[in-house]
């Protein structure tokens, strides 16, 4: 595998994997480009450096999500507006093939000079794509001299145009784009090197998304925090009321399982303290806060309380390293975010305190960049998914074909 600084791309096509599958609004404008902005300095330098690109990215699920007719709503997964906007924070032009591989594509990439920028239509509008079709992969290698993967957020999934793509370039002519080598670093760097007391943060809302990380953390963590609607299972667990709150049955043998691993290990787990509650899930719905283990047959937990959030600063105060994935609570509802805004500035308080702190999923990362605080962390990843997968010890697609 090459150096992305050591590539030799003067004059030549690169073909650049990056991951806009940005959210857009009712006017199909990016209404989050966090994405696109960091994809920008790879971007940059290969078009400083005289390269012609060619960049590629998939956008929603639009093979899933067909019209009526059973068609491609090519107009709602369109990859334009996001081209238009990565155009807009350039400066510079940037044109939009109107498919993906196919004529328009192909007469597009031939006439693009060096300094130029060609952004093909949505990948995952080819039925090939998300099944790793290999000779997809190969009419995708048409498109560049070089090979630069810079989407880190897709890494974790063998498609074509992340994987087998890769297969057609020698190990001098593909490398990881500058993102993408921040995200393996900083994953690589808490998973091989963290400093001492290690605090990770898990939220979301089930254990099972969870479980694989949880085992890992307990021979990597000093404290695990345990919040969103996973805590309930292991509060339903250790015998406590949690009323209508969300929790896996299934899964209560293994939540004291790991309860049980973790005193053995010397691990803190930390359940919130308190909880507030609804009896519906509604954003407008009346609150109550009740205790850990004491809520009423009628109500359901929707965030962690003031106690939790004064019992988590607390822990995250003496940290040196810092992981978070996962929301503390019905993130998306105004009246039942507070638990993740604070856990957010207790993180950015950690930080300043000289903690290095990894940021993944997308409503941590929502969290941070909704308190303005995305600049007082060491490190925001890209990757929900596939940050996830690679700190339980997976071995990524996307990496291991550049790699190897």
């Amino acid at each position: 595998m090459a150096q992305f600084a050591n590539l030799s791309v003067s004059g030549k096509t690169v073909l650049v994997r990056v991951d806009f599958n940005v959210p857009l609004d009712d006017d199909r404008n990016v209404s989050d480009d966090t994405r696109i902005r960091a994809a920008i300095p790879t971007i940059k330098s290969l078009v400083d450096r005289g390269a012609a690109v060619v960049l590629m990215s998939h956008l929603g699920r639009p093979q899933k999500k067909k019209l009526d007719d059973g068609k491609l709503d090519k107009n709602k997964f369109s990859i334009a507006p996001a081209a238009k906007h990565l155009s807009q924070l350039l400066g510079i032009p940037v044109s939009v093939a109107v498919d993906v591989v196919g004529p328009d594509a192909v007469a597009k990439r031939k006439e693009l000079k060096p300094g130029q920028i060609l952004m093909l239509e949505n990948t995952r509008f080819k039925v090939g794509e998300e099944k790793g079709d290999a000779k997809l992969g190969e009419k995708f290698a048409t498109f560049g001299d070089i090979y630069v993967n810079d989407a880190f957020g897709t890494a974790h999934r063998a498609h074509a145009s992340t994987t087998l793509v890769a297969n057609h370039f020698d190990q001098d002519a593909k490398a990881f784009g500058m993102l993408m080598d921040k995200e393996i670093a900083n994953a690589r760097g808490v998973l091989d090197n963290p400093t001492s007391p290690v605090v990770a943060i898990t939220g979301g809302a089930k254990v099972s998304d969870k479980v694989l990380l949880l085992e890992k953390l307990l021979d990597l963590a000093d404290d695990i925090i345990i919040g969103g609607g996973m805590a309930y299972t292991f509060v339903k667990a250790k015998g406590g009321d949690i009323g209508t709150s969300l929790v896996e049955l299934d899964l209560l043998d293994k939540a004291l399982e790991i309860l049980a691993k973790a005193e053995e290990k010397g691990v803190g787990i930390h359940l919130p303290a308190d909880n507030v509650c609804a009896q519906e899930f509604s954003p407008t719905a009346e609150a109550k806060v009740f205790a850990s283990g004491e809520i009423p047959a009628d109500w359901m937990g929707l965030d962690i309380g003031e106690k939790a959030q004064a019992q988590f600063d607390k822990v995250l105060s003496n940290a040196k390293t810092v992981l978070w994935n996962g929301p503390m609570g019905v993130f998306e509802f105004e009246k039942f975010a507070h638990g993740t805004t604070s856990v957010a500035k207790s993180v950015a308080a950690a930080t300043k305190n000289g903690a290095y702190s990894l940021i993944g999923g997308g409503d941590s990362v929502a969290a941070i960049v909704k308190a303005g605080l995305e600049d007082e962390v060491s490190f925001v990843s890209t990757g929900g998914g596939a940050l996830l997968e690679f700190l339980e010890g997976k071995t990524l697609p996307g990496v291991a074909a550049i790699e190897v």
